[in-house]
């Protein structure tokens, strides 16, 4: 197969990545795309020796106009890259509201405790005249 590539995708349809991880294959360019059937063969069979689960197999795929594998999307949908941007951006943004909540409570009390010790060290005023 010279116009093409090997990937590698688990019982549940979703495709090793050159990440380390399994995806849907909506986004092939992250894909390991392997060259060689037997390079592919020995991937999945390091796979295999680290997840006894796994029931994999090796597809050859032909290449898209962009050199990325044509493979169907998995049914098993993973989080796409721009979808896991936005939800470290969410988290770190919640985060953020978090500690400057933190803060303000913080100065809330710090501004309640300097009222009362001033409060205390004020003198009586007294009535005479």
């Amino acid at each position: 197969m010279s116009d093409g590539v090997f990937v590698i995708r688990n019982q549940l349809g979703q495709f090793w990545t050159r990440a380390g991880e399994w995806v849907d294959g909506r986004e092939p360019q992250r894909l390991l795309k392997i060259k060689h059937h037997d390079e592919a063969v020995n991937q999945l069979v390091e796979l295999s020796a680290k997840d006894i689960e796994l029931r994999g197999e090796v597809l050859a795929c032909d290449l898209d106009e962009r050199k990325e594998p044509m493979v169907e999307a998995s049914s098993h949908l993973t989080p796409t890259l721009a979808e896991r941007a936005a939800e470290k951006s969410a988290e770190k943004a919640a985060e953020a509201a978090l500690i400057a909540a933190q803060e303000n409570q913080l100065s809330q009390e710090e501004d309640g405790v300097a009222e009362q010790i001033n409060d205390e060290q004020e003198p009586p005023l007294s009535a005479a005249v």
